[in-house]
């Protein structure tokens, strides 16, 4: 019998990975031991090496999940005593470029909250909510499915932060910033009552493609190519910003709800020029040659 479900098993239990991640997980797993017609759990180095042929036709990011997957069930067999070698040393090793994020530059930025202010001028509650979700992806840094899910309950009285859950059903306390708080204050005078959701439809809660679609029809009003907005490029515009103005890598990783530094890496690639600054004034051998 097959120790893949106990690994899925593991892998909820103790790790607390998500159901699409976990599910993701199943399908690769089950895939491979189709292509070899045979249980992993004592395939060897040859059997595995020869998934790569099988795996031609994928994109690197998928043949890297594979990969991942399998190198962690391995070790999961390996830690229950269940196999003493590791096999996983025959799969590809796929190169991945990760791709840079889109960026805003800070007068489009300041064209969206231009428009989506002019629009909340009149109170109406569609555009106190349009301008409150945009506060809260640049002002927070909030994923979409964070965004959209908050509940009515996250929102504290008497500081300015929200507890959001995010992915792997992790929960952290994110800053809310006087301007997002403000328009919060808005938009709970306006919004409807008696939805258990702080942005309710009339099935329950926004979904992520309305937030999509209500992004792209604020960059056109504003005179933007709506192809260059999107929720998450309105959270890579929040991380930007904030290193260019100064912010720690690791407080920024606490702030997306980053599990992994090397995740939040991503965007050093937009701040060399301030780090050639920084080296150029404060390294001791800089110090030296000004003296000189």
């Amino acid at each position: 019998m097959s120790a893949v479900p106990d690994f899925l098993a593991m892998l909820a239990a103790e790790r607390g990975a998500a159901r699409n991640t976990i599910l993701a997980y199943g399908r690769d797993l089950d895939q491979a031991e189709e292509m070899l017609g045979r249980s992993l759990d004592d395939a060897n180095s040859a059997q595995l090496a020869r998934l790569a042929q099988g795996w031609s036709a994928l994109a690197p990011s998928s043949v890297a999940r594979k990969v991942s997957a399998l190198r962690q069930f391995y070790g999961f067999l390996i830690d229950e005593g269940l196999r003493e070698d590791d096999p996983t040393h025959a799969l590809p090793r796929p190169t991945m470029r990760r791709p840079l994020p889109k960026i805003l530059s800070h007068e489009q930025v300041n064209a969206l909250f231009r428009q989506a202010e002019h629009e909340a001028e009149g109170n109406l509650p569609l555009a106190v909510r349009l301008l409150t979700l945009l506060e809260l992806l640049y002002g927070s840094g909030l994923r979409a499915t964070e965004l959209v899910s908050l509940p009515l309950s996250a929102v504290p009285r008497d500081a300015p932060f929200l507890t959001v859950m995010g992915k792997g059903g992790q929960a952290r306390m994110v800053p809310v910033s006087q301007r997002a708080t403000a328009a919060l204050s808005r938009w709970l005078t306006v919004r409807e009552t008696g939805s258990p959701w702080l942005f309710p439809s009339r099935t329950g809660h926004i979904s992520r493609v309305r937030l999509f679609q209500l992004l792209k029809e604020l960059a056109v009003r504003a005179d933007l190519p709506p192809e260059k907005l999107s929720p998450h490029v309105l959270r890579h515009a929040f991380a930007t910003h904030l290193l260019e103005g100064g912010a720690d890598l690791r407080a920024l990783q606490t702030l997306l709800g980053h599990a992994d530094i090397s995740t939040t890496q991503i965007y050093t690639h937009v701040d060399a020029e301030r780090l050639v600054k920084l080296v150029n004034e404060r390294h001791p051998l800089a110090r030296r040659a000004a003296s000189d």
